[in-house]
């Protein structure tokens, strides 16, 4: 969807783990900081996405979380839509804001994401992940990675799926394994992802883990299923980041003289094709690339959805920053490190910045926005003008469920 939509504003949270802090105060803490950021009133807000994956699982919150969280802070009576899309949650409010705006129904929308993933119970939380498969083959699912875990010689993915750890993580594990075996892949190129985004995560004061590790590091840290260590796998955490979005005349009325534009945003869902043909996010990225007028050598920068170590290198090659079975060789070269010819996830990414499902999608418009914004501090990309972010979620059959590609632009 090409779009004529602007951010006006943006904010986020600190990621990491509030136990004591409720769906309520994280969302607000996002909420009150984009609209200050825009230099607007609450009042101005039209109507309102939120994106939430988890809270009917871990905290009972079902039905109307979006009112529940704006009613806590003073707003009330607009149209409030709920977007639940398994880690696309946000991404998917936030398209949705921009094709409203787009479409001239608002001039003034809030895209916010929240989420709290953290809970006693680790089972509890663990379960989010697992009910975004189809559940109705779920056993088939576990015994398949287990078999695969065991013909890959993966002692330690061959059990604990969905118990001891997120399922995911064992569906990226055989990913990589595939990769590795067809591409000459090495888990010190993993690692070098890994270690490359504790490196950016150090500078962000909003990260969830801000240590800096070695490729050493992260090779002999704890194995989850092989050949993820435990640094090659997002964390869980609890969050929020929102974005007010705006239209060409609103911004014109604000004085907003350099907007940050969405050039384009685009949704797709997975679907029956072949393991060796294009899937969504070849497909997200090709449209959105289309309807930017721009190719992969144009963008500046790019948060993409680095759930596991693998799925960020794998994504390079999907995005079109390098052909398949080559995204090893942009770790090797530093490519993709601040300072290097397309720096991803400088924000730290899911690894280390942290990954509350339901707000991931609208942190990384965040990050972008001020990248673009020069505002960045330490992790600033000199000159940034064009800016990618990449946000999937879900899994079904051999693709993911949800997928969304936006494309900045200032």
């Amino acid at each position: 969807m090409k779009t004529n939509a602007i951010i006006a504003g943006v904010g986020m949270s600190n990621f990491g783990k509030h136990l004591d802090t409720g769906l309520k105060a994280l969302g607000a803490e996002a909420i009150t900081a984009a609209i200050s950021d825009a230099g607007i009133k609450a009042s101005d807000i039209q109507a309102a996405y939120l994106g939430n994956a988890a809270a009917g699982l871990i905290t009972g919150q079902e039905s109307i979380r979006g009112q529940v969280v704006l009613r806590s802070i003073g707003i009330g009576s607009i149209p409030v839509i709920n977007v639940e899309n398994a880690c696309a949650s946000a991404s998917t409010a936030f398209n949705q804001a921009c094709a409203m705006v787009s479409a001239g129904y608002y001039d003034t929308v809030l895209a916010v994401g929240v989420e709290k993933l953290y809970h006693p119970d680790k089972k509890k939380t663990f379960s989010a992940f697992t009910g975004a498969v189809d559940v109705e083959v779920l056993g088939m699912i576990i015994e398949g990675l287990k078999e695969s875990a065991k013909a890959g010689g993966a002692e330690s993915a061959s059990s604990g799926a969905g118990e001891k750890r997120s399922m995911f993580m064992d569906i990226y594990a055989a990913v990589a394994r595939a990769h590795m075996e067809r591409y000459g892949t090495t888990a010190e190129q993993f690692a070098g992802v890994a270690a490359k985004n504790s490196f950016h995560g150090s500078m962000n004061p909003r990260a969830q883990f801000r240590d800096e590790m070695t490729v050493d590091d992260v090779l002999n840290a704890p194995m989850i299923a092989e050949p993820l260590t435990r640094p090659m796998c997002s964390p869980i955490g609890d969050g929020s980041a929102a974005a007010i979005v705006v239209s060409e005349s609103k911004a014109e009325e604000m004085g907003i003289s350099d907007p940050v534009r969405v050039l384009s945003t685009v949704l797709h869902s997975g679907w029956d094709h072949g393991p060796d043909e294009p899937g969504t996010v070849e497909l997200c990225a090709g449209e959105a690339y289309e309807e930017a007028g721009v190719g992969p050598s144009d963008i500046d920068v790019i948060e993409c959805h680095d759930a596991s170590a693998p799925a960020e290198l794998i994504a390079y090659e999907s995005l079109g920053l390098c052909d398949k079975g080559e995204g090893g060789s942009l770790v090797d070269n530093g490519d993709t490190k601040l300072g290097g010819r397309i720096p991803v996830n400088v924000s730290g990414g899911l690894l280390r910045k942290g990954h509350p499902v339901g707000a991931t999608g609208i942190a990384q418009i965040v990050e972008l926005t001020e990248q673009l914004q020069g505002r960045s501090g330490q992790r600033q990309v000199e000159g940034a003008k064009l800016a990618l972010a990449h946000n999937g979620g879900g899994n079904i059959g051999t693709d993911a469920a949800a997928m969304c590609v936006t494309i900045l632009g200032r």
